[in-house]
């Protein structure tokens, strides 16, 4: 049990330097969860201050909130905003969609393979397009 705790520390650790962020305790316990298994996951602000609570840690939501926003500032995470009073947060960086799953509000990866963007808007003058974020709503077809 404590090799795996030190290999998620490390993990979470060396996550925290790729985005020059110090490890703070706080930090640390929440990149640890996030990235520390080396799996890739989506949270809600709200599900990682369970998760941290679940875990020992006394970490305050406003936190977890204002950790999660340095994340991704850092380009540690990607916020997908699936709705205006819910984001999820990204830990796989690459350019791929999402399905949303109205029935149990969870995000989940959609292959990748199978979209086809055929054209985006012309970005106005002195923009240009940073991201373009795709989630899927799915719902339980009504029979």
């Amino acid at each position: 049990m404590q090799k795996r705790k030190a290999g998620h520390i490390a993990r979470g650790t060396d996550w925290l330097a790729a985005g020059g962020l110090r490890p703070t305790r706080q930090r640390l316990a929440l990149a640890s969860l996030l990235v520390g298994d080396g799996l890739n996951r989506h949270v809600t602000a709200e599900s990682l201050y369970a998760s941290v609570g679940a875990a020992g840690e006394k970490v305050s939501l406003a936190t977890v909130y204002n950790t999660l926003r340095a994340f991704c500032q850092a380009g540690l995470l990607n916020e997908v905003v699936v709705d205006g009073s819910r984001s999820y947060f990204d830990t796989r960086m690459d350019d791929h969609p999402h399905f949303y799953w109205e029935d149990s509000a969870e995000l989940t990866d959609a292959p990748a393979e199978d979209l086809v963007i055929s054209g985006l808007p012309e970005a106005p003058e002195g923009m240009v397009v940073s991201r373009v974020d795709v989630v899927i709503r799915l719902r339980r077809e009504q029979v």
